[in-house]
Formats: structure tokens, C-alpha cells, sequence
């Protein structure tokens, strides 16, 4: 058992370390669990008071945010986000390249605003807002972020984020829910976000004008291959 009086986060590490079985030391973000969990029960305040020393401890493969002080580990991605982001993610940095237009960053890297270190699913940089881009994350909002709805996200992606994201001053702000296949942008307009209304049976972006996504690609067994969608749109 852990007996010491007190004991210090490495103490606790150290002895826990030697009680768990040898595989566990193979298992880096088993053990960084782990870790987290040590440091909440000796912490009596936030465990990482500031974005900047969360940053520093969290590993480049794990994927997770920080609230406040706190740490959410993020649930692994389904099949259908996985696909979703496979075809729009290098479907959007192509379409950005072709018009040396920004950058565009995927999860688990993080981006940096007021009271929150979020890891959005994609996100576009435009080139006059590259200068805050770091080695780790971004340092303030991106012109538009891209969240892939889980069921165990609705609130915190419908909610928590548009309100966060709006305040922020994320100019473009696109929702795609796979389980309804369904996909909605808001645009910032007045520091508040506004719907931007489909075109058609797409949605299309305000901040990329010309960047267009249709629905169509949402439903199962209609998903375009990256040659495919990028021929559609004439990058190809």
C-alpha cells in the first residue's frame, strides 16, 4: 500500500510505479492517466493553473483540453468522425494551399483562448493570423474551426464551445453531426454568431469563399474519395 504521510506527487509515483505490472510502463497514456489522477488527489486547487503549464505536461498524442484549470480527456473518435475528418481536413488544406490562403491544423492540436485550452476536430489559420501560431498551439482564435459531433459532445460542442468560441472571436464556426448527417455554420457577425444559410444542399463558407461542402458527403456510402472531392471542386 501507498503509506506515505503526505508524500509528494513523485513519491506517490514512484511507489505506485512499483506496485503496477511491468506493461503498465509500456502504456504512456495509460500512465499518464494515472499521473493526472495522482495529482488531483494531492492537489487542493487547479492541477495546471495555467493553459501554458498544461501544454507543458500534456504529450502531443494525447488528446484533451483544459478548462479552468482542469483537464477533460476526450473520448476516442468513431469510425464515421474519423472518415469525416479524413476527406474534409485535407480536402480544406488543399483548398487553402491552392490559394496560399493560412494554414490548416488538425486535433490533437490546441488552440488557446480565455479560460480554455480546446483541441478542435480541424482548424483554419488565415495568413494574417499565422503569427499566432506555436509550436503546440495556437495562441488566440482561428478564423474557422471545424467539431465533429459525438453523442458524448452534443452539449459541450452546441453549447459550451459556440458560447466560448463566439466570445472569443472565432470568426467561422461549423457543427457536422454524423448521426443525422447533418452539418451548420455560423458566421461571427457583430461579435455574435449568425446561421449561415445552405446553399442549396451544401454549406458553404464564408470565410473561404468558394470552399463548399455537400451534404450529400455526410451519408453513409456517398463519401467521395479525396481525388474524387478534390476534382469536384476543382483543385484538380
Amino acid at each position: 500500500m501507498i503509506a506515505a504521510v503526505n508524500p509528494t506527487t513523485t513519491e506517490l509515483e514512484a511507489e505506485l510505479a512499483s506496485l503496477l505490472p511491468d506493461w503498465i510502463a509500456l502504456e504512456p497514456g495509460r500512465w499518464q492517466r494515472v499521473q493526472y489522477a495522482l495529482r488531483r488527489l494531492e492537489s487542493t486547487g487547479p492541477v495546471f493553473p495555467t493553459f501554458e503549464s498544461f501544454v507543458e505536461w500534456v504529450d502531443e498524442d494525447t488528446s484533451a483540453e483544459w478548462i479552468e484549470g482542469e483537464v477533460c480527456f476526450m473520448s476516442p473518435a468513431s469510425t464515421r468522425h474519423q472518415l469525416i475528418v479524413g476527406l474534409l481536413a485535407p480536402l480544406m488544406r488543399a483548398f487553402v494551399e491552392s490559394g496560399q490562403l493560412g494554414t490548416v491544423l488538425t486535433a490533437p492540436y490546441k488552440m488557446k483562448i480565455p479560460g480554455y485550452g480546446a483541441e478542435p476536430d480541424i482548424l483554419f489559420v488565415a495568413t494574417a493570423n499565422e503569427s499566432q501560431i506555436r509550436r503546440t498551439y495556437l495562441d488566440g482564435p482561428a478564423d474557422l474551426v471545424v467539431e465533429i459531433i459525438s453523442p458524448e459532445s452534443v452539449e459541450r460542442d452546441r453549447i459550451r464551445k459556440y458560447n466560448d468560441y463566439e466570445a472569443a472571436g472565432v470568426g467561422e464556426y461549423w457543427l457536422i453531426d454524423p448521426e443525422r448527417e447533418t452539418a451548420e455554420g455560423y458566421t461571427l457577425t457583430n461579435g455574435r454568431y449568425q446561421r449561415i444559410e445552405p446553399a442549396g444542399d451544401a454549406l458553404a463558407s464564408a470565410i473561404l469563399p468558394g470552399f463548399v461542402l455537400p451534404l450529400a458527403w455526410l451519408r453513409l456510402g456517398q463519401q467521395p474519395t479525396l481525388i474524387e472531392a478534390l476534382r469536384s471542386m476543382g483543385i484538380l
